[in-house]
């Protein structure tokens, strides 16, 4: 089996594919300053909490943008299981063509989601991946990865809300019954909602645009759901795309 590790600012994805069958997968708060030993014993409580074999794992690939957990995660990996991880990043071999002025600029998320997208779905596509940033990645028809937008995520817009408006609440992030709010509360879920809303369909339409009219659009990340329930702009909704995504590099690379 191969185990799927994806660090990102926020949220760690962590996955359990049994060939292209993924068996299991958590999405959980990102450790920065976690040792080998207690990654290790976490991943084996996980696997233990899903009835799974910890000694069936035979491989790992692990994507990070957080540079700090890169060296524990990688020891961890011939600590526990005996295997090298594959690590995503300069040098491995995605199958893609980056087009972008300074390819090894691309974080790793944003192509192992590029390669997930084209091979499920095929091209023109547009990734929008809500992370601690949220990402709009454009793929071509011939599966070229061609760059994209980056924003701060609603979770960052609403935290700033708070901390630079001084009589301005720290709110949850949830759809109000209205966008005309009556409260300061729902006025700023609204704003939060229904403005976030408001410029990534604005973005995927000027995307869209350049790429012709017919650009899939698929939605990841962990607040996707929230946000484009009822959207007419998204095509797929797939919350562990970018695990697929680290399942077919590491199959591309073994």
């Amino acid at each position: 089996m191969l185990l799927a590790l994806d660090v990102g600012n926020t949220n760690t994805m962590v996955g359990v594919f049994d060939g292209s069958d993924l068996r299991a997968h958590w999405r959980l708060s990102t450790r920065r300053a976690g040792t080998s030993d207690e990654y290790g014993i976490f991943v084996k409580s996980l696997f233990d909490f899903a009835g799974l074999d910890f000694r069936a794992i035979k491989a790992v690939i692990l994507s990070t943008v957080v540079p700090t957990v890169q060296g524990p995660l990688e020891e961890m990996s011939r600590q526990f299981f005996s295997v090298e991880a594959v690590v995503v990043g300069p040098g491995l071999k995605s199958g893609m063509p980056i087009l972008y002025e300074a390819p090894r600029d691309v974080g790793a998320d944003r192509i192992v989601n590029a390669v997930a997208a084209f091979e499920l779905y095929g091209g023109p596509c547009i990734v929008v991946d809500f992370g601690t940033a949220t990402t709009f990645d454009a793929i071509s028809q011939r599966g070229e990865y061609l760059g994209g937008a980056i924003c701060p995520g609603i979770g960052i817009s609403a935290e700033a809300l708070f901390q630079r408006a001084a009589k301005l609440p720290r709110v949850d992030i949830a759809r109000p019954k209205s966008v005309i709010g009556r409260t300061t509360v729902t006025s700023m879920q609204a704003g939060l909602y229904f403005g976030y809303l408001g410029l990534v369909e604005g973005l995927v339409a000027r995307m869209r645009d350049e790429l012709g009219g017919s650009a899939k659009v698929i939605a990841t990340g962990g607040q996707a759901g929230l946000l484009l329930a009822e959207s007419p702009i998204v095509d797929h909704l797939d919350p562990w795309l970018t695990l697929t995504g680290l399942r077919l590099l590491y199959e591309r690379n073994r």
